[in-house]
């Protein structure tokens, strides 16, 4: 079964919890404290898998959870880091977050990528022995890993898409030009799964041909299976438009010629953009004049046109290397930028609920709100760390602080941030 969109959990794993423990050995006098660190979760990695081509698999299993990390151990032993999931996906498939629409990545090279990362582990006491606290009896909990909804798209990865209404004899043109092998016969929707094939015309010249099953008027509405069959058009650098010239259907491949191209306008305004070569297929059906008559309607519109009967391969070799040349001067195959994760403005936060808790003259703050955008902030950026310095007075971190008896000079732990409080 042809499955191109699924919608999945991911969760990354917990960090592991910072050891608190004290040296005890023989003849070792104040061995003093040595509280390993937690180890880190595990990251949800998404890797292409050329083995897979549609998205069925995510249909049973729903939701992916990586490994937590281990726990520290005394005599500064750190906790296991938990091992990365690897979610293997069809080259092609968009990863968006489900409750906002947000791009986070287009699943189309061969590099991994890290889409939920996984928690630090929270230190050990061992970190926190100063000259004025030389028994700290309290360590760092781990921060948990990140988790988000996640809805894929597969776009299939074509050079060229063969569009037209159903019947035009697109599956018999792939299948006599490549290896493959769609289902062919004389009744509309034969094709109800994009079908991919590799044209080669000699040593270097090769390219893969996409056959869309066939569109239909309102298609662009999502007519009939229309959304599900033209996002897998949106990545072809070239369309080739398949038309029955003969009209042996009672249709007039004028008005066919016209409605795919709406619908493909209606769909995605840039695809009306996207340069097309038109097929007039079955030209042998066609009455005198009727070929000819096309060819005049389809060059006043400036597109190039090749009468063809595909059934027997009947010009079909001058379309292919015309494809070719245009394909040599033509973009690589369209890949999505992912979209940033939008930061609101920190007057915009409000105030929020927060937690300080002294421990041994360090004041830990807690707040699972402040995780997100600890993990967006560039410390090493001015105005980024102002930003952040921003949103910890807004958000009521500071007056927190201030109400817990923090003094200047003193140290605040913030997850795995720790800084001295400064006025």
């Amino acid at each position: 079964m042809f499955i191109d969109s699924a919608k999945i959990k991911i969760k990354a794993g917990d960090g592991g919890n910072g050891a608190v423990s004290f040296r005890r050995e023989k003849y070792v006098a104040a061995g003093g404290p040595d509280g390993g660190d937690g180890g880190r979760g595990g990251n949800i990695v998404f890797q292409v898998d050329d083995n897979l081509s549609t998205l069925a698999d995510f249909r049973y299993k729903r939701k992916y959870t990586a490994g937590r990390g281990g726990d520290g151990r005394g005599n500064r032993c750190s906790g296991r880091k938990a091992e990365d999931l690897v979610v293997k996906v069809p080259r092609g498939t968009l990863l968006k977050d489900a409750a906002t629409g947000r791009l986070i990545a287009d699943l189309s090279g061969d590099e991994p990528q890290v889409i939920a990362k996984g928690g630090r582990g929270g230190w050990g006491n061992s970190h926190f022995a100063t000259p004025t606290r030389q028994v700290p009896r309290f360590a760092k909990p781990g921060t948990p890993g990140e988790e988000m909804e996640i809805l894929m798209e597969l776009k299939l990865l074509a050079d060229v898409g063969l569009v037209g209404f159903p019947n035009v004899g697109k599956s018999t043109l792939i299948s006599v030009v490549s290896e493959a092998k769609p289902n062919i016969a004389n009744y509309h929707f034969t094709t109800l799964t994009p079908v991919l094939g590799v044209v080669r015309l000699g040593e270097g010249r090769s390219f893969v041909m996409a056959d869309i099953p066939g569109l239909i008027e309102g298609a662009g509405d999502g007519a009939g299976l229309g959304h599900q069959f033209l996002r897998h058009v949106e990545r072809c650098r070239l369309l080739v438009h398949v038309v029955d010239v003969s009209g042996s259907e009672g249709r007039d491949p004028k008005e066919d010629f016209r409605i795919i191209n709406q619908e493909l306008e209606k769909f995605d305004p840039e695809l009306a953009k996207r340069p097309m070569l038109v097929a007039g297929n079955k030209c042998d059906l066609a009455e005198d004049g009727q070929v000819e008559e096309f060819r005049r309607f389809v060059e006043e519109q400036g597109y190039e046109f090749f009468p063809i009967m595909a059934a027997i391969a009947y010009q079909v070799e001058p379309l292919m290397n015309r494809i070719s040349e245009k394909l040599a001067k033509l973009p690589p195959i369209l890949r999505f930028e992912p979209e940033p994760e939008p930061l609101p403005p920190a007057e915009e936060l409000g105030r929020r609920q927060v937690t300080v808790t002294p421990q041994d003259g360090v004041f830990v703050v807690e707040a699972d709100w402040l995780l997100p955008v600890l993990r967006s902030i560039n410390f090493d950026d001015y105005e980024s760390l102002q930003y952040f310095q921003r949103v910890l007075i807004q958000t009521g971190v500071i007056d927190a602080l201030r109400e817990a008896g923090v003094q200047e000079g003193d140290t605040v732990s913030l997850y795995d941030l720790e800084f001295d409080f400064m006025e």
